[in-house]
């Protein structure tokens, strides 16, 4: 997936949000200041007259007892069921809350981009409401802390890059006492020079709160744990525990002033108790001190559609299946294999699920089930994880069903297959349907209610998933989403302006099209490891793929690697190392993108393979631009978009580099028959090479996002091939991920011609256009109608007509042979540690790529003392529609012959490959792969 497709998918969420998120963070009391709090020393707005400025003005002081305030004292619990009120400035406007243009990084120094010979303050007010008269004055309850022009250690430059030219003002070491007051009200940087209006802009602090917090609070266990609970909350005036249940009773926590957690004993008697927290806090949003309740990031359970979090303990038996604390886990093995599935998609269209089962995790508990019983068959031929789109509590699904609308299927199926009716009904229900991907987190750390029978039953459901999953053979990936949430209203209420990464200028990034989080700070970096481990042991997840992967600093990935290896090395760590945005090349961090992960052992997507074989990008504005394994050698499609016949012999020679290094697991240093390095072969501009070791490769053709491989080779195959060609480079395409180096990734359904109906970003799509149908007299998805408008429309003139042949619509003997095909390239991968060299060095010294003709790859790979059976293992891709004959000199005095797998194979075309002793002379059948064993 890339950051564009990416960003289409979300321009519909802009909607607004949805019924659930629309309980997060709510705020039920704005300026609710404790009874006993006490407000700095009489500065008032004469302090800030532009002609009378003293720079060496004393600063705000507050009484000893206010240090103590809303920390162990307690609070009217009453309170929080007030009206709310407003904050009334008198005459003044409020200052912006959207410019926060000065950074407070650690205890003594805020950087800005202002010139350094104004005089610079930070004013504070613990209520807020600070504002500007009309002369631009400040007016308020004010407290000061005095700045100095200063300069920036190496140190800081390092870690904030992005602000390294900015002016580095100190705070007055003599009003050093001031900053934890000032950090728990409102906080304004002002810059004034004689004559002028004062400049004042809003702060961001989470450097500062990492500096001061950050070394004993990354240490704390969060949540309920160890017979208490415990909210990191530095900058609230107080908070409470709500427990709800017949009677609503609020408790006061207590403040640990130097971690900044907030925290209360948690009694056995309260498990199972609904809870939430109040959170009275200054919000820049509002300008006032409110009081938000907000569920707890840690929480263990939540209630329905995420509005409470729940108290439960998960080694409860009752949250276990049967077997769990016993579950043996299918072994490790080098040649990972990953099936990339959605929850709902598995069950939705499966008849032989129970009705009342179908769109669940139970549906993974049906031993009998057509899903299952495909899973257990893609196990036996060397399938080894399946990888779960988001599975963790998200927000854009009703959890009850009772909540959820449908279209109807029956008006659905009897419309044409090019009509466009068929996304106009899908898309009238799509805010309240059974389906989404679920990139829209509300609750990181438990599990999605409506994959559950019932929400309540969600953790026991997962968990029986999951094991039914391993008894299968199979391994479970978890997608998660910890770059961005559904929007900043899901942890920004409880510490203003820190979970999520905000611009120079203060306003929130979304270059992720939602609310980027902001790992590089510690507690959210913190949340991230933590909410990984807890997935891990508590519900025995084998892998994690990281969406949006390069929005993380790779100190942040690398401390989820080790704190993985310390549970279990064999759990694996992929992602999506895509360089772009306000992090973009290291602009903030070391990001953890596909270059940087080089060396850590740390998977990344690698998209080189995947373009040249399907051809073109997903930045194409015509679908039809081919590939190698879309008729780009000798099969030319019509469309102008593939250039003169010159322009397509360049591509294709490119193509074929940019495969070849694939096919080596991305190698850097790996030297290809032209003489370049892997690293010195471009794409778009960055190296095709960038691994240091082949098992940080994810290799790959389709996935969720963008067309299936069936719909890109629909639009980009001349639609006069025949379907039986078609299903051959289905195949072939499909064999340069699983008889490459690298973990091969493969999208459900590709081994049986999945389609989607030439929706690009089904998202949001219904079940309608994501169909998984595991009857092949049902079809493959095409034909469903023009996909959805918002973000296909551009490409119906071109849709339409190739819905509309019914030539293009495969029978079951197309889908069972490519079903056939896909599961004999399984098992030669498997056979051999050809397709597992391992480290760099065993690529480099046993893979090699003989000359071959236009069109044609020919890989080459001496296993010599790595296998019991063959000395060596050559695989021949001909995307060609003529059959090639090519000398492979390596072989020359070498007993050869087709694999068993495909000597055996039902494919009468594959079984015609040949090798002649003679001339050292391998011939392969046009559209095939074909592979060979030397003994």
């Amino acid at each position: 997936m890339v950051a564009a497709s990416r960003a289409r998918r979300r321009e519909r969420r802009r909607r607004g949000p949805s019924p659930r998120a629309a309980s997060r963070g709510t705020t039920i009391l704005s300026n609710d200041i404790s009874k006993n709090q006490h407000l700095p020393d009489g500065h008032t707005r004469d302090v800030w007259a532009t002609d009378t400025l003293d720079t060496t003005i004393a600063p705000g002081r507050t009484d000893a007892s206010s240090a103590a305030d809303a920390s162990d004292t307690a609070t009217d619990p009453g309170a929080a069921d007030a009206p709310d009120t407003v904050v009334d400035p008198g005459a003044g406007v409020v200052v912006d809350p959207l410019r926060a243009e000065a950074h407070w990084v650690d205890r003594d120094t805020v950087l800005w981009r202002v010139d350094p010979s104004c005089a610079h303050v930070l004013a504070f007010s613990p209520e807020g409401g600070i504002a500007r008269d009309g002369k631009g004055e400040l007016i308020g309850d004010l407290g000061l802390i005095r700045l100095t022009p200063g300069t920036l250690s190496e140190e800081q430059r390092r870690r904030w890059p992005h602000l390294a030219a900015c002016t580095a003002l100190k705070v007055d070491p003599s009003d050093e006492g001031l900053v934890r007051q000032a950090l728990r009200g409102q906080v304004v940087a002002v810059a004034a020079e004689p004559g002028a209006p004062p400049d004042v802009t809003c702060v961001q602090i989470p450097g500062v709160l990492d500096d001061l917090y950050a070394a004993k609070a990354a240490q704390a266990v969060l949540g309920p744990a160890g017979g208490r609970l415990s909210l990191w909350a530095p900058t609230a005036r107080r908070v409470e525990l709500a427990l709800h249940g017949p009677d609503r009773a609020v408790h006061p926590m207590r403040r640990d002033d130097e971690s900044g957690i907030w925290w209360l004993p948690c009694p056995p008697s309260w498990l199972g108790r609904e809870y939430t927290y109040l959170v009275t806090v200054y919000s820049p949003k509002d300008g006032a001190v409110v009081t938000n309740e907000v569920t707890d990031p840690y929480s263990p359970d939540v209630t329905a559609d995420g509005v409470r979090g729940r108290l439960v303990d998960l080694d409860d038996p009752a949250l276990k299946p049967p077997g769990w604390d016993t579950l043996a886990k299918p072994a490790p093995v080098p040649q990972m294999s990953i099936y990339e599935l959605h929850v709902r998609d598995f069950s939705a269209s499966d008849a032989s699920v129970p009705a009342g089962r179908r769109g669940t995790y139970a549906a993974f508990d049906v031993e009998g089930s057509a899903g299952m019983r495909e899973l257990r068959a893609l196990a036996g031929e060397g399938l080894t994880h399946v990888h779960l789109l988001p599975v963790f509590d998200f927000a854009t699904v009703p959890e009850r069903r009772q909540d959820r609308t449908e279209p109807d299927a029956d008006a659905l199926a009897a419309l044409p297959a090019d009509s466009d009716r068929q996304q106009e009904l899908v898309a009238r229900t799509a805010a309240e349907d059974s389906f989404n991907w679920g990139y829209d987190p509300l609750h990181y750390t438990v599990p999605e209610g409506s994959y559950a029978t019932e929400p309540d039953n969600r953790i026991r459901e997962f968990r029986g998933m999951v094991a039914a999953l391993n008894r299968t053979g199979l391994r479970v990936v978890m997608d998660v989403v910890y770059n961005h949430t559904h929007s900043a209203g899901v942890l920004d209420p409880i510490v203003p302006g820190y979970y999520h990464r905000r611009l120079e200028d203060g306003t929130l990034a979304t270059s992720t099209c939602c609310a980027n989080t902001a790992p590089e700070h510690a507690m959210m970096g913190k949340l991230v490891v933590d909410s990984v481990v807890t997935w891990a042991r508590q519900y025995k997840i084998d892998g994690f793929r990281f969406d949006l992967m390069g929005h993380h600093p790779k100190a942040n990935l690398l401390a989820v690697r080790a704190a993985l290896d310390r549970i279990d090395p064999s759990i694996i760590l992929y992602g999506e190392g895509w360089n772009f945005g306000e992090v973009a090349d290291d602009a903030r961090f070391e990001q953890a993108t596909q270059a940087n992960l080089a060396g850590t052992g740390i998977g990344t997507f690698s998209d080189r393979l995947r373009d040249a074989v399907r051809g073109g990008s997903t930045f194409d504005d015509d679908p039809r631009v081919q590939g190698f394994g879309s008729g780009l050698a000798s099969a030319p499609n019509g469309a102008s978009a593939n250039g003169t016949a010159e322009q397509r012999r360049d591509r294709l020679a490119h193509g074929t580099d940019l495969i070849m290094v694939g096919l080596t697991g991305s190698l850097r240093d790996y030297v290809l028959p032209s003489g370049r390095k892997g690293s010195e072969i471009d794409y778009h501009g960055s190296p095709a090479g960038y691994t240091a070791s082949p098992g940080e490769a994810v290799t790959y053709v389709d996935a969720h996002d963008n067309e299936t491989l069936f719909d890109a080779l629909a639009y980009k195959l001349p639609q006069s091939t025949p379907m039986a060609d078609r299903v051959r480079m289905q195949v072939l395409s499909l064999a340069t991920v699983l008889l490459g180096q690298g973990a091969a990734f493969v999208h459900a359904g590709s081994e049986r011609l999945r389609s989607k109906s030439l929706d690009r970003n089904s998202y949001d799509s219904g079940d309608w256009f994501n169909r998984l149908l595991w009857d092949c007299s049902a079809g493959n998805g095409f034909a469903a109608g023009l996909p959805p408008k918002a973000d296909n429309e551009p490409r119906w003139p071109i849709a339409g007509p190739l819905l509309a042949d019914p030539a293009l619509r495969p029978d079951c003997a197309a889908i069972n042979a490519c079903r056939a095909r896909f599961g004999e390239l399984l098992r030669i991968r498997a056979s051999s540690r050809a397709f597992a060299l391992g480290s760099p060095e065993e690529v480099r010294r046993r893979l090699t790529f003989p000359g071959s003709p236009e069109g044609v790859i020919v890989m080459h790979v001496d296993v010599s003392g790595l296998d019991a059976h063959w000395t060596s293992v050559t695989v021949v891709f001909n995307a060609t529609p003529s059959a090639c004959a090519q000398a492979v000199e390596p072989l020359a005095g070498r007993a050869v012959a087709l694999h068993p797998v495909q000597a055996g194979s039902d494919d009468a075309v594959v079984r015609c490959s040949s090798f002649e002793p003679a001339t050292d002379t391998l011939t392969v059948p046009a559209r095939t792969v074909a592979v060979f064993v030397a003994s």
